[in-house]
């Protein structure tokens, strides 16, 4: 495992992150979850990703449950607060001051930790005035229960707006977390720009396009069974997107491709978005012990510019790139 530096910070994490959006406490059984967990430490990961919206607070619970054995010095712990938990009452979500407050504690306490390494806004609040929710940050970095903040799917306006209050602040805002792979690559254009003049760094979401990168999915055949698309609990409905034709038929044209730079097709997704200078790493996510002993290959690898010129040149026509995109990512309305 390689480790970088999180944006224009003296934190180092691990190149790729273990993540359990969509499998801990959702699709997976507890223990299978702690196999994945043990096989991510195993295999030099130190990062691990979630949030309270997943399964309702349950993956913070088994993230916390797997690691609560483990060196706390020796991770970082990165989760997010904005999405509806609990009952789901007028304000058990959102950016105000209120909810930041609550949702950090509830997240220490299913983390079994005393603070959290990176505390980020997982969307964009367009109901609470940036300056109410920059000073619960600043209040929780104060308090010594934050040590980093960072966001999640935030526009160059929202980013900038965002970093100069933080410096005024008092704290850093080091990190954005967007979605990015070689299918989506709407943060390229402005995002990245910015990010490298601001000192944030990319945590990047979904590398291997919930799977699809992977090549297991074939054009005109039924999705594998036990495969996310397959999973009527939030797997199918997020990787429905990419399941076309067109795509599945030109991800099968990168498998040469990935032989040739000596990795499966996950690990070449992965190591794909690595090669970006703005992105400090990369999240996985995994089913069993063995995705995850496969996606870390991807660390420390150096992509020929050949292989990705080829990359680009079968993925083009069905690559996103509208930077608009990110726009959308944000609900307007807070409302649970």
């Amino acid at each position: 495992m390689e480790f970088r530096y999180l944006g224009h910070s003296g934190l180092k994490i691990s190149e790729v992150t273990y993540g359990n959006w969509l499998t801990h406490g959702s699709q997976l059984e507890n223990d299978q979850a702690r196999s994945c967990v043990r096989a991510a430490l195993e295999a030099g990961i130190t990062t691990f990703d979630t949030a309270d919206v997943y399964a309702n607070t349950q993956a913070e619970t088994v993230l916390g449950e797997a690691l609560k054995d483990e060196r706390r010095e020796s991770l970082e712990i990165m989760t997010k607060v904005f999405g509806p938990i609990g009952p789901k009452g007028h304000n058990d979500l959102g950016l105000s001051r209120k909810h930041i407050m609550e949702a950090a504690h509830g997240s220490l306490k299913r983390l079994q930790t005393d603070y959290i390494d990176v505390y980020q806004a997982h969307r964009y609040d367009y109901e609470t005035p940036l300056e109410e929710t920059m000073q619960a940050f600043a209040d929780l970095v104060r308090a010594g229960k934050v040590l980093y903040v960072g966001v999640s799917e935030w526009t160059v306006d929202q980013l900038r707006a965002a970093h100069g209050l933080a410096r005024d602040l008092g704290f850093q805002l080091i990190s954005n977390q967007p979605e990015y792979s070689m299918l989506w690559r709407v943060i390229e254009a402005e995002v990245v720009p910015a990010s490298q003049e601001l000192g944030i760094s990319q945590v990047v979401w979904s590398p291997i396009a919930q799977g699809v990168l992977t090549g297991k999915y074939q054009p005109g055949e039924q999705p594998p069974e036990g495969s996310r698309a397959t999973d009527e609990k939030g797997g199918a409905n997020s990787i429905k997107r990419w399941m076309g034709e067109d795509v599945l038929t030109r991800v099968q044209q990168l498998k040469p491709v990935a032989a040739e730079a000596g990795l499966s097709m996950a690990a070449l997704a992965v190591a794909w978005v690595l090669q970006n200078a703005n992105v400090a790493t990369a999240i996985i996510g995994a089913s069993r012990p063995e995705q995850v002993h496969d996606n870390v290959q991807a660390a420390g690898v150096r992509l020929s510019p050949e292989i990705l010129a080829r990359i680009d040149e079968i993925l083009d026509p069905v690559i996103e790139r509208d930077p608009a995109r990110t726009l959308e990512r944000s609900p307007k309305t807070r409302e649970a």
